[in-house]
């Protein structure tokens, strides 16, 4: 069957022409933190400071990719790869469309991270740890997951009964326990700019 698969992208308008259409240079902001961590609301910032600049943003985050492209997939490790792997082939599709998008997942793992920049590419990929002690984000549980995960009612919640591997190396790091919603899009702005201007 595979055999019978002609890809066209060659032969389609390329990343660079949509980027002097749109006039930024298009990249993949892959937010990785905790629940709770901010992670959700701070893209939802740096997506309007984006926009009220002029660039052309879009997010994809975590729920709303749950409740429609990957609504059919279970929080188990495989699940997890698998909805990590069809984000990041989404993004990707952003991406050459010229489209800066910012990714907001737990993506609990080095590998699974990992699993995501070689789809996206490593040129395009931009790693932010949103960096917010386990105790903070159980302190705001805005969604009462920690509560359920420590009763026992969840299993294989993050940071509880299942690993989160902190980045090693991210290509940014964002302390939220000290900054603001707005400071924290504002430090990821000032990073990402000379990144995303043509």
């Amino acid at each position: 069957m595979k055999n019978n698969i002609h890809p066209i992208f060659e032969r389609l308008l390329q990343k660079e022409d949509r980027e002097k259409r749109l006039g930024q240079r298009a990249k993949v902001l892959w937010l990785t933190g905790l629940s709770g961590s901010g992670k959700s609301t701070i893209a939802q910032a740096l997506e309007r400071k984006l926009y009220n600049e002029g660039f052309f943003p879009q997010v994809l985050d975590g729920d709303n990719i749950r409740v429609g492209i990957n609504k059919n997939l279970s929080f188990s490790i495989e699940d997890r790869r698998e909805n990590i792997r069809r984000i990041a082939e989404v993004a990707k599709l952003y991406l050459n469309t010229g489209v800066i998008t910012l990714n907001s997942f737990i993506s609990p793992t080095i590998e699974i991270r990992n699993f995501a920049k070689e789809i996206i590419g490593e040129e395009n990929f931009i790693e932010i740890f949103i960096n917010t002690p386990l105790e903070i984000c159980e302190q705001r549980d805005v969604k009462g997951l920690y509560k359920k995960a420590r009763a026992g009612e969840i299993k294989g919640f993050t940071g509880i009964d299942s690993p989160y591997e902190a980045p090693q190396n991210p290509d940014l790091e964002v302390k939220t326990e000290d900054l603001t919603i707005e400071q924290s899009a504002q430090k990821i702005y000032d990073y990402i700019l000379p990144l995303i201007s043509l």
